[in-house]
């Protein structure tokens, strides 16, 4: 599809905003930029063909089409966004955005996707920053967008053909802007300084308008997130590939288990490694790892992972591969980091995976999302019942005016997967924790036990042990698969992977 080439405007070469002119040293005379800016061979425009997810996310935008017709429709990709001075974090693009657009970890910061609205539904136009020439100083000057600092930016042409979508640069945008109306939606959180702007055009145009009134674009952010739900195929074959490597995550942290005891911090070196792989085979990890050795596993969003990692103890490993697709995945094991459970520990632990199990086998189209975690809590309540840990029964337990099994698993069972770690975050409770399971839904299974070490209604020998296990799981068209089945999963499984890559 060909692009719509616009002249860059002086706003688009500006100087960085956080340009270090009190140290820089970048020559600014004359014979320098003439010099600089001569003598570069010459760099055909290639064209790449259109990526396999252009034509789902064309498929999604008309989605969008028909539930917004008549309305303009804005979702910018986002900013960067400062870490300290003038470093910033890496770019990610807003998850909507990338559903959108099917631009990922090669996305460009301060993107726009615009869908105009017209007589048979929506024009989608890609507004972004396009390269700049040699001729120009914002290739060698400018830190944060030149390309002797940053590498290549694409052409407005090879996005276009690559994502199958027109382009336009974006100064362009300004002229969107302008002709913003109370037909108008915009994607609030992916771009504050863009929304502002939206916002004034809004109030200029109608002054009696509430200026906290955003039910329209609360509604965009709803039903954008709704709208992955349901997972086409492309994002399952995503999901699939990003479990394989999580997986080979998983056998790079076991095989490096004696370094990794041998350091003070060796939580810190399990994240090390497992991050090391994220890198090598994706975009980067999913979340933050959570890497907690002994009573660490306690804590349930440990990502300080700054302890020992010691043998008798166990290490509850939370982590995912993101790949740059930026689909990610999200396991959990609990390892015995000297390669065998103690009786009290696989106790805890296969209780923990009968919980999952159950939660599993219930999985099918037509069930409540809900009834995924009341499965999973019976187990839950029925054994910490019969250990003598609950002042009632299991089943008074279980009453929603009780629930004093959950002082042991405080978090729910399941949440949705997909680009982001926790999927369609903003969709309603009718239609997610409510919600029926349909073909191509895609969550977690998560259930665990944690008995603090200062617990006092457990028995000494429990105190300490945190367990996690945690499963990708796709709903089928007559049941699900467990897409992290692969991954050893029972006590006894556990022990041989451990011991097969060396361990123990």
């Amino acid at each position: 599809m060909s692009s719509q080439q616009s002249t860059p405007s002086p706003a688009e070469t500006e100087e960085a905003p956080r340009a270090t002119a009190n140290r820089s040293t970048t020559p600014g005379s004359a014979a320098f930029k003439d010099f600089i800016g001569s003598g570069w061979a010459e760099r055909p425009e290639v064209l790449p063909g259109a990526r396999e997810q252009a034509a789902f996310a064309a498929r999604r935008r008309e989605r969008v089409s028909e539930l917004f017709r008549g309305q303009r429709v804005i979702i910018p990709a986002g900013r960067l966004k400062q870490r300290s001075n003038d470093t910033d974090y890496a770019f990610r693009a807003h998850s909507a955005f990338t559903h959108l657009t099917g631009w990922g970890s090669d996305s460009e910061p301060g993107s726009v996707l615009v869908l105009e609205p017209t007589a048979s539904g929506h024009e989608a136009t890609l507004y972004f920053r396009e390269r700049a020439g040699r001729d120009s100083d914002e290739f060698y000057a400018n830190p944060e967008i030149g390309e002797f600092w940053i590498g290549p930016r694409p052409s407005l042409g090879q996005v276009a053909s690559d994502l199958d979508l027109p382009t336009r640069g974006i100064a362009d945008v300004a002229a969107v802007l302008d002709a913003v109306d109370d037909r108008t939606v915009v994607l609030r959180e992916a771009d504050p300084d863009l929304t502002d702007r939206v916002d004034t055009a809004r109030l200029v145009l109608a002054e009696d308008a509430d200026p906290e009134d955003h039910t329209e674009d609360d509604r965009l952010a709803r039903e954008l997130s709704e709208l992955r739900l349901v997972k086409d195929d492309y994002e399952i074959g995503e999901l699939r590939a990003a479990v394989a490597a999580t997986a080979r995550g998983f056998d790079d942290v076991i095989a490096d288990l004696p370094r990794i005891v041998a350091h003070p911090r060796g939580e810190r070196l399990v994240e090390g490694v497992f991050n090391g792989r994220a890198r090598a085979d994706g975009n980067a990890v999913g979340y933050d790892t959570i890497a907690a050795s002994g009573p660490h596993a306690c804590i349930l969003h440990w990502t300080r992972n700054d302890g020992p990692v010691v043998p008798g103890d166990l290490i509850l490993l939370d982590a995912g591969v993101e790949l740059d697709s930026y689909y990610t995945a999200d396991i959990t094991r609990t390892l015995p980091v000297g390669g065998t459970f103690t009786e009290t520990q696989r106790l805890v632990y296969e209780t923990v995976r009968e919980a999952a199990d159950a939660a599993f086998a219930i999985v099918r189209p037509g069930i409540r999302f809900r009834e995924i975690h009341a499965t999973a809590m019976g187990v839950i309540a029925r054994r910490t019942a019969e250990w003598g840990l609950l002042p009632v029964s299991a089943d008074e337990a279980l009453e929603p005016e009780n629930q004093q099994h959950r002082r042991y698993m405080v978090h729910g069972t399941s949440h949705h997967l997909g680009l982001d770690v926790h999927d369609c975050a903003q969709a309603r409770r009718e239609l997610y924790m409510d919600g029926v399971l349909e073909p191509g839904m895609t969550f977690t299974i998560e259930p665990g036990l944690y008995f603090q070490p200062d617990d006092l209604t457990v028995p000494e020998r429990f105190r300490g042990i945190g367990v996690r296990i945690e499963d990708n799981i796709l709903v089928t068209a007559d049941g699900a698969e467990n897409l992290s089945l692969a991954i050893p999963r029972t006590a006894d499984d556990v022990e041989e992977w451990m011991g097969r890559l060396g361990a123990r």
